[in-house]
């Protein structure tokens, strides 16, 4: 039995690698690994999808990335501030408290102490029911509002329950006083791939895959032929006995003939956010012993800075800062349509005003683009994703991953899911 492959990202990679059956990977773009795509030029290392490190509360599943690794990992410890009125806050900002002014802290301590917010309705409500009117107006909306382009009203949040953990009082107590607290332990510590980027995790899976990977390879027709399939990218029909869906949902329903008018509206229905990432080398500028800056403030255009030489030691040449600046769009919202200069541009205008760089130091800019970066838990999106799917289901096609399943997931759990996936297939014996 063969089986096609649809996305050379992580999961339809990880899927390859463990699937018992020969197959095929088609791939769109030019080269494989998806969101976990890495730029390596003049001595710097930048993740094209934004910073992703190694780690997991499922002891297993890191155990397994860490092997298709070997002996190309480097240790980190996070080391996460917000940038908040012009200081540098400890991350989680619950656990950076007594970096605050007085004032602020006073509010946001009263506000967790002292919260009346009723049962929530939306994921603003759940945020001040949860961390109270202080942490919660002073950094949790602004931020979230940023990374996911919407209100925050509008959104729901039954996908936060388990993945935004509450905060014990002690240890908000404690931040407030001075004392040392951590959040978010499970992710404390990581690893990193110390050469080739993230990008060397999909390509470890790529090199155990049952099959060839074809690049520049967008599945733009796929219909049923007898017992099989068949896949084209506008040319040529390649074969397959089942197949394994990794592209976007949208994508695929685009490409398979006789689409119910239901099962259309449903995905039109669901929202996903595209992603710019601006990536800049400055030279005689030490880079800053942070992992990554989360900025709430709406003035600066990026809500998410990351420095690649806490990563790894091949971050940036000696000497030099490597940032990476990230911002969520959609198109109509003033940001999606601006060329990448303007982009650039104002990226290097904001980082020079939270004293980052010096522009005329700037010696590498490049800029990259992800369509589907983030899917958008609105009200509606498990009903429509769940029409979706059992559709796609019904069709003899497995979907998994994030743009796939609609899912809101880590690297992790994109493992999990290319491994799931290739069990499901390998059970399977040919028609």
């Amino acid at each position: 039995m063969k089986i096609g492959i649809l996305g050379g990202g992580l999961t339809g990679l990880v899927a390859a690698a463990h699937l018992d059956h020969p197959c095929e990977v088609l791939e769109a773009d030019g080269s494989i690994g998806g969101h976990c795509r890495s730029l390596i030029e003049d001595g710097y290392t930048f993740d094209l999808g934004g910073p992703h490190i190694l780690f997991s509360r499922d002891p297993a599943i890191l155990a397994g990335m860490l092997a298709e690794l070997g002996d190309n990992v480097h240790q980190g410890r996070r080391a996460n501030k917000v940038f908040f009125k012009g200081r540098y806050v400890k991350y989680p900002f619950e656990n950076g408290l007594h970096d605050l002014e007085p004032e602020d802290r006073f509010e946001c301590l009263k506000g967790y102490l002292f919260n009346d917010h009723p049962p929530p309705a939306n994921f603003r409500e759940w945020l001040l029911a949860t961390f109270g009117t202080g942490i919660a107006e002073k950094y949790l909306i602004p931020y979230n509002e940023k990374i996911w382009n919407l209100p925050a009203a509008a959104l729901g949040f039954e996908w936060c329950e388990g993945r935004i953990p509450k905060p014990p009082a002690d240890d908000v107590i404690k931040a407030a006083v001075g004392v040392e607290t951590e959040g978010y332990v499970h992710q404390l510590h990581f690893q990193y791939p110390r050469s080739g980027g993230i990008e060397a995790l999909p390509r470890a899976y790529a090199a155990r895959a049952r099959g060839p990977l074809l690049t520049g390879f967008r599945a733009s027709k796929v219909r049923r032929e007898g017992d099989g399939w068949a896949v084209s990218d506008g040319g040529e029909f390649r074969h397959y006995d089942r197949l394994l869906s990794t592209i976007a949902m949208q994508d695929l329903l685009a490409a398979l003939p006789g689409v119910p008018a239901s099962v259309a509206a449903a995905a039109a229905a669901l929202r996903f956010n595209s992603l710019i990432v601006v990536m800049l080398g400055v030279r005689d500028t030490p880079s800053l012993p942070y992992t990554a800056v989360y900025v709430p403030d709406p003035q600066y255009l990026s809500h998410r800075l990351s420095f690649p030489l806490s990563f790894t030691p091949e971050g940036a040449p000696p000497g030099h800062l490597a940032v990476a600046a990230e911002i969520t769009t959609n198109p109509g919202d003033g940001v999606h349509e601006l060329d990448d200069e303007t982009v650039t541009a104002r990226v290097i205008a904001d980082l020079a005003a939270m004293g980052i760089l010096e522009p005329e130091k700037v010696v590498f800019r490049r800029i990259h683009r992800t369509r589907y970066a983030y899917t958008v838990p609105v009200a509606g999106t498990d009903a429509n994703r769940k029409t979706v799917l059992d559709f796609i289901e019904s069709q003899g096609i497995v979907s998994a991953g994030r743009n796939a399943e609609f899912r809101y997931i880590n690297m992790d759990e994109a493992v999990r899911s290319g491994r799931q996936a290739a069990e499901r297939l390998n059970a399977v014996t040919a028609p």
